[in-house]
């Protein structure tokens, strides 16, 4: 591959789903403890630290299970209105 041409990346549907189910449990994990979800999981996905993110309702380990770049598809996704 040439330097100048630009790399595809793309995530399966079944992913993007996973991610999203994932996503609201540490959501509702973050809530029930108190913490911020919102700051704890960007926090979390700049960092890579999963220990942003509770291990209550086993928050931390299923955090894990997705990688940060298919949150982050997620959410810029959602923010244009692409919503799967």
């Amino acid at each position: 591959m040439a330097m100048d041409e630009t790399m595809s990346f793309t995530v399966e549907k079944d992913k993007n789903i996973k991610a999203r189910e994932i996503l609201k449990e540490v959501h509702q994990a973050l809530v029930e403890k108190g913490y911020n979800p919102i700051n704890q999981i960007v926090g979390y996905i700049l960092s890579g630290d999963p220990t942003y993110i509770t291990s209550h309702n086993n928050a931390r380990n299923l955090i894990r299970q997705i990688e940060r770049d298919e949150l982050l598809e997620k959410m810029v996704k959602s923010y244009i209105g692409l919503d799967d």
